[in-house]
């Protein structure tokens, strides 16, 4: 599965002129989840972030984190969207099944 939704748009620096008249440019630096997937047997879901920064409305920097959520993960800090994926693919059939996974790993 795979899912868009942008999250943040943050406005570092605003055009406005120097005391010689020169304009100053905007650099603006924005995170956006562009990718959420459901992966696997246990229904791990994987979140990318993307970091943008652009200078007047032109990309000059993008770059990624990622995470995952595992069905015993805590996703009260995640976005709506995450939780909403938590909510319909962390059923308690999936977390019975990967709480025994991890038990069998003890072994």
């Amino acid at each position: 599965m795979y899912f868009k939704m942008e999250l943040i748009c943050i406005l570092l620096v605003h055009i406005e002129q120097d005391n010689k008249g020169r304009e100053i440019m905007a650099i603006t630096k924005r995170t956006e989840q562009d990718k959420i997937e459901v992966v696997g047997e246990f229904k791990h879901i994987q979140v990318r972030t993307a970091t943008i920064i652009e200078e007047d409305g032109v990309e000059i920097s993008r770059s990624f984190h990622r995470h995952t959520i595992s069905p015993n993960s805590d996703s009260s800090s995640e976005s709506a969207d995450v939780k909403a994926m938590v909510t319909q693919f962390h059923t308690n059939k999936v977390k019975a099944a990967y709480a025994a996974h991890l038990e069998n790993l003890k072994i």
